[in-house]
């Protein structure tokens, strides 16, 4: 087999983002060539080994069965996704043919006329039917489906079992006694963060804001209106942009941090809690606090209640641009079969997307529970809007919260500003 790495120079890329149109308008290729070379973008993980090992048996398998065939698999960093795929969409001499994206950035990149509608492929795969509802919604936009799930994923409250034992803390009940705890444990251990917290966690902040009754727009059918600036939205973003500081997470450390980095600090023992989700539990397993730590639901208002949560996930789409499409399809569907899901979860702890296959791994692995029990008890999603993804790539939330934090703001001044950059943007794709 062989197999290697496109390394892309990143500033060539984000020139490429930078000059080129919002949306492509790029036609499907009139090329379905049976062999050659074929470029896939995954994301880049915490700990990446143990998802490289499982797709690379898949590529082996799929080289196999393709003879003349040969798969180069580039690990991108989550964060510079809106601006690698956009660019993708862009320029497709130098598009992959298959790429990992967000279940959030659905809407925007059909829009933008980047994904393959792979319905009739879709439709009559086998596995398919096993499906979770909510997973094939996220790769469906106007009742055609561009794309097939790869995972699921939620988040909950992973703490430090040895630190609460020797502090005598018990496990928060409540937002409010988290926020306390975080202070308490930081007061006596300062080398610790009480929670790591990230300026540039979004969809750790979320559960804070939905927890208060906030919401981050309103609206159907595709026409929304931000609502970040709503009073009860308004007290989600005080609560969490309130474990900014000396005593818990200092803003000039923790402004900056992304939900990686978070889970990066839980993991190394340098953070008593943090915010992860199911598919964190590799990177922590492989960390210095294996053994002495715990999962539960991260808590709303009141006590035994549990904090909505994001809708996470990814998914695995083929560029329209593919001069590759059948092989890339069948690439699609094998990467996200049950055997490669059910292999995923098993190296990185990602829930399958296929209702058996997740009632099997809950079965099997405790600490699964604590994320089955949060998806069951209310979960929330972002916009199902094209404007999302423009929302997203422009730090829209994460510049609020750093305003914030940083003091240059308070929280009605920057919710406002967000949320008219919110509307402009939900303004623009009509």
């Amino acid at each position: 087999m062989k197999l290697s790495v496109r390394m892309v120079a990143v500033a060539a890329v984000l020139a490429t983002a930078a000059c080129a149109p919002q949306t492509s308008g790029n036609s499907s290729s009139d090329k379905d060539e049976k062999t050659g070379t074929l470029r896939v973008w995954l994301f880049q993980e915490v700990n990446n080994k143990p998802k490289e090992k499982v797709v690379d048996s898949v590529l082996a398998e799929f080289e196999k069965a393709h003879e003349g065939t040969d798969v180069t698999v580039e690990y991108i960093p989550v964060e510079t996704r809106a601006q690698r795929i956009k660019a993708a969409f862009n320029d497709p001499t130098s598009a992959p043919d298959l790429v990992e994206y967000g279940n959030t950035d659905t809407a925007g990149y059909v829009k933008d006329g980047g994904l393959a509608d792979v319905t009739e492929e879709f439709t009559a795969w086998d596995e398919a039917k096993d499906t979770d509802p909510t997973a094939r919604q996220s790769v469906t936009v106007g009742g055609k489906i561009y794309g097939a799930p790869y995972f699921v994923g939620v988040r909950a409250l992973y703490y430090r079992t040895d630190v609460f034992e020797e502090l005598g803390l018990d496990v928060p009940r409540t937002q409010a006694e988290l926020i306390s705890t975080a202070q308490q444990i930081r007061a006596a251990k300062p080398e610790l963060y009480g929670i790591a917290v990230g300026g540039a966690y979004t969809y750790g902040a979320m559960p804070f804001i939905w927890a208060h009754g906030g919401e981050l727009a309103t609206g159907t059918g595709g026409s929304y209106a931000a609502a970040i600036d709503s009073a009860a939205a308004r007290k989600g973003i005080e609560a969490y942009t309130s474990l900014f500081g000396d005593d818990n997470c200092p803003a000039a450390k923790c402004a900056a941090m992304t939900g990686n980095d978070t889970i990066t600090a839980f993991a190394a023992g340098k953070a008593a809690m943090a915010i992860g989700g199911d598919f964190s539990h590799a990177a922590v397993e492989a960390g210095k606090v294996k053994g002495t730590y715990a999962v539960v639901p991260l808590p709303g208002l009141k006590p035994g209640s549990i904090a909505p949560a994001f809708a996470g996930g990814n998914n695995l789409g083929v560029l329209k641009s593919t001069t590759h499409r059948t092989l890339a399809v069948d690439l699609m569907k094998r990467l996200a079969s049950k055997k490669a899901q059910g292999e995923l979860f098993e190296a990185m702890g990602f829930l399958p997307t296929f209702s058996d296959v997740r009632q099997q791994v809950a079965a099997k692995e405790a600490f699964v529970k604590p994320f089955v029990e949060t998806l069951a008890a209310d979960t929330k999603f972002v916009p199902a809007s094209p404007a999302w993804a423009q929302i997203d790539a422009g730090q829209v939330l994460p510049t609020m919260f750093q305003e914030v934090v940083s003091g240059k703001k308070d929280v009605a001044t920057a919710s406002a500003d967000a949320a008219k950059k919110m509307n402009d943007a939900f303004g623009s794709v009509g």
